[in-house]
């Protein structure tokens, strides 16, 4: 079994090939995007996804060792009919094609979905029962895990993380996405824990968070205090986020996954905060490469649907209908 996966996400084009007891591999590119915006119109990533998906999928063929038995693609940004936007249909319409010319079945996930498999992926974690933190541009989502059910639990009200890391490292002049940039200006600065954190119930806010920073910004802050701030804020909000959803259901185990889940700074300022404050609370962080958006994810859950079938032969081809979603 070998599954091509494709995600096109609002960051990112990826292709990735996995087959069961082997490496994982992926090609992604960043989206292009101009100094001083903070990404692109829905428009303009659909056309540099067509423009780009070739690019990552024919240097990844070359690397196939073995027929492709599966093609999966992220359709929408998570669960729920109303989670639409257009990029995903780049990867859809793609791998829909592909599957057709290779004759072989065709599914469809979620990105959210795919960033939770793809974070899991080598862990150790086993549980089937556990919490999931996904941070990233477009989502500060708390899920509970159950199997295959996801429910959500938490999330921020406004702005989320990785805008947060976007918006501050755009004002500080750094290039988008700034995560990595924001990050190394962040191990040069001191935090004083200045910018508090917001919660109500099992959510949080991150606009006042924002508009702090910005003043400090235009106060002359030093560039790397900022960036330190923006790091203590996220620490704080995300460790009071998982252990208030922790507590809520009764669940130790968290993984945490997404593109601003791939900084080590931030997995080292919450495993010092986790232990100081003596939760019990067992952190699982994926990989980085795999963290950020990627396809990896995508084809793992491909592959999984695969041997559904071929488990189960009475579910027939037809079932692989994108139709079927996640």
């Amino acid at each position: 079994m070998l599954a091509l996966g494709l995600d096109t996400s609002c960051y990112t084009t990826s292709a990735a090939l996995c087959a069961p007891g082997q490496e994982p591999r992926q090609e992604r590119r960043l989206l292009p995007v101009a100094a001083g915006e903070r990404g692109l119109r829905q428009s303009e990533a659909v056309f540099a996804h067509v423009r780009q998906i070739s690019q990552v999928l024919l240097p990844l063929l070359e690397t196939a060792s073995e027929p492709i038995s599966c093609v999966c693609a992220s359709a929408s940004p998570r669960d729920g009919e109303d989670s639409y936007m257009p990029v995903f249909q780049v990867g859809v319409s793609q791998g829909k094609a592909l599957a057709a010319a290779l004759r072989v079945p065709f599914f469809t996930t979620t990105h959210q979905r795919g960033h939770i498999a793809a974070a899991k992926y080598g862990t150790g974690l086993e549980a089937e029962r556990f919490i999931a933190l996904h941070l990233s541009g477009g989502t500060t989502d708390v899920l509970l895990m159950d199997g295959d059910k996801i429910r959500p639990i938490g999330t921020s009200v406004d702005l989320h993380a990785g805008q947060l890391v976007d918006r501050v490292g755009v004002a500080l002049g750094l290039p988008f996405p700034c995560g990595p940039y924001l990050e190394k200006l962040a191990l040069k600065g001191e935090s004083k824990h200045r910018v508090p954190v917001s919660m109500e119930g099992l959510n949080c806010h991150l606009s006042g968070a924002e508009a702090q920073l910005m003043r400090m910004i235009a106060a002359g802050e030093p560039k790397e205090n900022v960036a330190a701030e923006v790091y203590s804020v996220l620490c704080r909000t995300v460790h009071r986020l998982l252990t208030a959803a922790a507590e809520s259901v009764n669940v130790k185990d968290l993984l945490v996954a997404g593109g601003v889940a791939s900084s080590q700074l931030l997995r080292k300022l919450l495993l010092e905060r986790n232990e100081k404050r003596r939760t019990g609370l067992n952190f699982f962080f994926g990989r980085p490469e795999f963290s950020g958006d990627n396809a990896v994810g995508v084809a793992l859950i491909g592959i999984q649907k695969e041997i559904e079938i071929h488990n189960n032969p009475s579910v027939g081809f037809a079932d692989s209908s994108p139709d079927r979603g996640a």
